[in-house]
Parts: C-alpha cells; sequence; structure tokens
C-alpha cells in the first residue's frame, strides 16, 4: 500500500468515525436535554447560569493582583470603580482571595445542580439498554457471552455522565472564557497578543484533535480485550464446578491471562500515547507563554506596561492554561465516552427479532387449546428442525412429545412461547396465530417446568414468587406444599429466606425441581409446558418429581416433552418425532402394540431400567459398594 492510499484509507476511517460520533450524540441528546423533565432543565439552565458567572469572576481576579502589585511597586492605581479603603495592597489581597473564593464556590454550586441531570441519564439510558436487552430474541442471546454484554453496558453508563457534564456544562462556557480573554488582552495591551494566543490556542487544538484521534483506535483495542479478558472469566466461574470436574485451572487460568497480556499491551500503549499527548501540549502552550512573556517585559522595560502589567499578563496565561488543558481533557474524555458508549447504542440499534404486530391484541384463553398446523422451522436456512408437524392439544388434555436426541423436541416448547417465528404454517391457542397477538399475555398464559431449573442468586421465598411477584406468604408456603418443598424447606435453619447460590447450586436437581414446580404452581397458568423436567433425576427423586407434576397438569393444558418414558405412559396422546417429523402417534399401549420407533425406544428404557435395577439390588446385598477398576501397575525395574 502506497502512502497516500494509506493516508486516504486513514481519511476514510476518520470520515466514518466522525459519522459514528455525531450519530452518537445525536442519540444522546434527549437523555441530555430530558424533555419529559422540566424540572431537570431548570437545573441545567441555572447550572449555566452559576458557570457563567464563574467564568465572569475567573477573568476579574488577575485585576486583584495587577493592582496589588502596582500598589506595592509605589504606583497610584485609578480604581475609580472601588472605594478607597478597598485599594490598598493588604484590601486588595483580600479582594483577590475572596473572588477566588467566589469563583470556586459558583463552580461547585453548578456541579452540584447538575448532578441530579446526569444521574437521570446514567439512569434513564441504562435502563432502556436493560429492557431493549430482554426484547432481543433468544437466538441473538445465545450467540453473545453475558460477561461481554455486562462490561459493554457498564462501560457505557459511565461514559454517559461523561459526555453529558462535558458538552453541556463546559464546551460552549470555555469557548466563552477565551472570547472574553482575548478581548481583555485587545483592550489592555494590544492585538499582537491576541494573535499570539489565537495561534497558540489554534495549535494546541490542533495537536489534541490529531492525537485523541490516533489514540481512539488503541482505545478501544483496549475495550475489546478487556470485553474478552471479563467474558472468559465469567464464563468459567459460572461453570466452576465443570472446570473442577476436568482439572482445567490452568487452562482456565492460561486462556484469561491471555486475554489479560492483549488488555495490559493495549493498556499500555494507551498510557504512553497520553504522555506524549501530554508533553506535546505542554510544549505548545509553553512557547505560546514565553512569546507573550517576552513581549511584556520588553514593554516593562520601555515603561509602557508597569510590573502589575507583567503579573496580570501572567495570571491571565496561567488561568487560561486551564480552561485550554481542560479542552484537551474534555475532547478527549467525549471522544473516549464516545467510543465506550457507541457499543451500547450499538446494541441498542439491534432490532428484537420477535414483535408484536400493530395493535396486538391481548391472548384471550377460552379453553386452552393448541393447535399446530403444517409447522416448517428451521434455525438456519440449511438447517431444518421441523418439516410439516401438524398436532392437536385439546383443552386439557396431556400430549407428550417424544423422539431421539436432536429430533425437535425442545424447539417445539420455544416455538409454543414464540422465542422464534415459524417459517410456514401456524400454530394457534383457541384460534389465535402466536403472530398476532401480544407476547406478554401469550408467555403470561404458559407455565413452564425445564429440565435444567436455573434460580435466581436470592432466596427460595423469591424464586418461587418469581411466578407471580404479588403472591403473599401464605400463597408462596401453599404452593410450597403443593410441590412437596415444604417439608425440606422447614428443615432449613433459614427456611423460606435461605440463599440458593449463583444459578441455584446449593439445591439439588430434585429440590431446584421442585421450586420450578412451586413456581409454576403459583403462576397458576392454563397451559402448562413441561421440557424433559425428570430426565437428569434418580428414579427415585423422578417418581417424587412425576407426583407433584400431576398436580401441576391437573386440568391443564399440557405439553410434556419427554426423554423417560415411564413419566408419560398416561398422556392421552404420544407423538414420536424422528428428524422433524411426525413418525407415530397414539397412546401408549397403541404405540406399543405397532412395534415401531416408540416401542423400540421403550424396549431400550427398559432395558436399563433392568440393569439399573440388578446393579442396586447387588450393591444392597453383597454391600460392595462402588467398585472402581483401576490400571495394572507398571513393572518396576
Amino acid at each position: 500500500m502506497t502512502d497516500n492510499s494509506a493516508q486516504a484509507g486513514g481519511q476514510a476511517a476518520q470520515q466514518v468515525a466522525d459519522k459514528s460520533s455525531l450519530a452518537t450524540i445525536k442519540n444522546l441528546w434527549p437523555y441530555m436535554w430530558p424533555s419529559d423533565r422540566p424540572d431537570l432543565k431548570i437545573r441545567v439552565l441555572w447550572a449555566a447560569v452559576f458557570l457563567v458567572a464563574a467564568k465572569l469572576v475567573t477573568a476579574i481576579v488577575p485585576f486583584f493582583f495587577k493592582f496589588a502589585t502596582d500598589a506595592l511597586d509605589g504606583l497610584d492605581q485609578d480604581i475609580a470603580w472601588l472605594p478607597v479603603a478597598l485599594t490598598t495592597p493588604i484590601m486588595l489581597v483580600i479582594g483577590f482571595i475572596v473572588a477566588r473564593l467566589v469563583m470556586t464556590g459558583l463552580n461547585q454550586l453548578r456541579d452540584a445542580l447538575f448532578a441530579r441531570v446526569g444521574q437521570h441519564a446514567v439512569r434513564q439510558l441504562a435502563y432502556r439498554t436493560f429492557v431493549h436487552m430482554h426484547k432481543l430474541s433468544l437466538r441473538f442471546h445465545l450467540a453473545r457471552r453475558t460477561g461481554g454484554l455486562s462490561r459493554i453496558i457498564e462501560r457505557g453508563t459511565k461514559g454517559i455522565e461523561v459526555i453529558v457534564r462535558f458538552t453541556i456544562l463546559n464546551t460552549f462556557p470555555t469557548i466563552l472564557e477565551f472570547a472574553l480573554y482575548a478581548g481583555i488582552f485587545a483592550y489592555n495591551f494590544g492585538w499582537s497578543y491576541v494573535v499570539v494566543i489565537a495561534v497558540t490556542v489554534w495549535a494546541y487544538s490542533y495537536f489534541t484533535i490529531k492525537v485523541s484521534n490516533w489514540r481512539i483506535q488503541i482505545r478501544r483495542d483496549m475495550n475489546n480485550s478487556d470485553t474478552e479478558a471479563s467474558s472468559k472469566a465469567i464464563d468459567s466461574l459460572l461453570n466452576y464446578e465443570t472446570v473442577k470436574y476436568f482439572g482445567n485451572e490452568g487452562m482456565e487460568a492460561s486462556r484469561f491471562d491471555v486475554s489479560m497480556a492483549k488488555y495490559e499491551r493495549a493498556a499500555t500503549r494507551t498510557w504512553t500515547s497520553i504522555g506524549w499527548l501530554n508533553f506535546g501540549q505542554t510544549a505548545i502552550f509553553s512557547v505560546g507563554m514565553l512569546i507573550c512573556m517576552i513581549m511584556s517585559a520588553l514593554a516593562v522595560q520601555r515603561g509602557e506596561q508597569t510590573i502589575g502589567d507583567f503579573v496580570l499578563i501572567n495570571m491571565f496565561l496561567m488561568q487560561l492554561s486551564i480552561p485550554l488543558n481542560f479542552i484537551g481533557f474534555v475532547y478527549r474524555e467525549i471522544r473516549q465516552g464516545l467510543t465506550d458508549i457507541e457499543a451500547m447504542f450499538d446494541l441498542l440499534e439491534v432490532d428484537p427479532e420477535i414483535e408484536d404486530v400493530a395493535d396486538a391484541p391481548p391472548l384471550n384463553i377460552v379453553d386452552g387449546a393448541i393447535r399446530f398446523d403444517n409447522v416448517d422451522f428451521r434455525y438456519d436456512p440449511d438447517r431444518p428442525i421441523l418439516n410439516g408437524v401438524s398436532f392437536d392439544v385439546p383443552a386439557g388434555k396431556t400430549v407428550a412429545i417424544v423422539g431421539p436426541s436432536g429430533a425437535g423436541k425442545s424447539t417445539i416448547s420455544r416455538l409454543l412461547f414464540r422465542f422464534y417465528d415459524i417459517q410456514s404454517g401456524s400454530i394457534t391457542i383457541d384460534g389465535q396465530d402466536l403472530r398476532s397477538i401480544e407476547q406478554e399475555s401469550l408467555r403470561g398464559a404458559i407455565g413452564m417446568v425445564p429440565q435444567d431449573t436455573v434460580l435466581f442468586n436470592d432466596t427460595i421465598a423469591y424464586n418461587i414468587r418469581y411466578g407471580r411477584v404479588d403472591a403473599t406468604d401464605e400463597e408462596v408456603v401453599q404452593a410450597a406444599e403443593r410441590a412437596q418443598i415444604q417439608d425440606f424447606i422447614a428443615r432449613l435453619p433459614e427456611g423460606f429466606d435461605t440463599q440458593v447460590g449463583e444459578r441455584g447450586l446449593k439445591l439439588s436437581g430434585g429440590e431446584k425441581q421442585r421450586v420450578a414446580i412451586a413456581r409454576t404452581l403459583l403462576k397458576a397458568p392454563p397451559i402448562l409446558v413441561l421440557d424433559e423436567a425428570t430426565s437428569a433425576l434418580d428414579t427415585q427423586t423422578e417418581q417424587e418429581i412425576k407426583a407433584a407434576l400431576d398436580i401441576v397438569s391437573a386440568n391443564r393444558t399440557t405439553v410434556v416433552i419427554a426423554h423417560r418414558l415411564s413419566t408419560i405412559i398416561d398422556a392421552d396422546e404420544i407423538i414420536v418425532l424422528e428428524a422433524g417429523e411426525i413418525a407415530e402417534r397414539g397412546t401408549h399401549a397403541k404405540l406399543l402394540k405397532k412395534d415401531g420407533l416408540y416401542a423400540s425406544m421403550w424396549n431400550r428404557q427398559l432395558e436399563a431400567s433392568e440393569a439399573e435395577k440388578r446393579l442396586r439390588e447387588a450393591h444392597e446385598n453383597d454391600d460392595l459398594g462402588v467398585v472402581i477398576k483401576r490400571a495394572p501397575a507398571e513393572p518396576t525395574a
């Protein structure tokens, strides 16, 4: 690549970045100036007033120093706007200190007024992002890492306040401060000083913008490395037991360290680059300040200026360095904040895959009858899952769906909840197509007891009440009793206030399932989906859970996704899926008589159950315990 093409590529990338920044600021504007909160707008205006007042006082402060210096030098002061008693050196020094105190007080009052505005913006955008994340499809969340998403949101919310605060209350007033200083220098010392200061400010700003733009990609690399490291850390900790099972602590630590090494390199480049930026800014301003001070010193020698004027120019330049340095800081912070918040707005721009149609009515449950009519579905164009599947679940009846792994059983439950939309056919409840009704009402009418019950890291009571958040304590207890978990809870030292741990890992599989059943009982939905709810449990626990599930499903339209066929022999109809199509259907007895796929699956499970029973009896009779076969020892030399 030639230098010209590389430069053109860099300019094109910068133009894209600038457009992205402008789009981000445009998206952020409603949070900076909230239309629905006139009280916050008033706060912004008052904060701006106090800031302008602080700038005016800032411009007056150096004059007290000039007058005090000239008074100490024995020069008469022409300060007609002050009483004579206040023009003594001591009083002028006191006036200088008081003016600085007033300036500081006005700035602090500005910050106090604006604090609520900034925090309101943080809260509103964080809330909007959180709500939007729940609107996105299951497909989106299966493809993204939770740790990475949490870091994007965390950095984005931190960047909001920086951008809101700096763009409204600092950028424009700083421009005002430059204008005030330019007018004062032009009036008191001539335009030559204004030209030097203007060139200095231009060179300083140009250098700052160019270097800051270069640092943006470094910042992005650091953020990407940080997100990757956080994702791997959270993923590893969530799968703590699996890591321990396979003894892969070293591998996990190595993977994390590789990501942190990338972060270390990017962070080092970030701090190195900011060091060069700060040095360059100081060098540019120092040259401008040197020229102005030499001009003033020569003027003092010629008798055109007093020592007080020399001090005044020095004070103004020192004060000018503060907003000038702040301009560089503001630009860097805004660009970095935009980089941080850019990913959050990218999330907000992701359209939900599943959306309600305009004016979608709520689901009207009459009987709760379900119908799949010639349903075709595929996750990807080249991955068909269901092909022409049709079946009915009559109101109050139980239909079980079985089949080999990958046949499409769990997909049916996801389609019933409308986590995905089908490609053709229809799914209806009481004749209402799921695509034409409100999603919230649909999911409110269906209860789910999944195979892998994941609980919130809170109390047992919280997890049961999650089925209906306005339920009373008495209703929570009743649900626990019907789910046959009340005795277990009563034996716990803290009872219903017992913490269940991350994803419910402090409870056994059977205990978690009972909590899930109690949660569903509390919800009391007219339609129930049991997605292999007992496949991960031992035989005894399975029978206990099945008894509780029978209570839940009584008089409810129930779809059972089954792995263990022994749990669905009483189903009103059993549908056997194979390769996304219905291979067989009928009652348990009729399917056994057909001697087809279902009968084959039944016989294999029966043989496995018999083998398990014989092994258990042998263990009880012979008290053999668990036999661990060891490899023969290696021969010794």
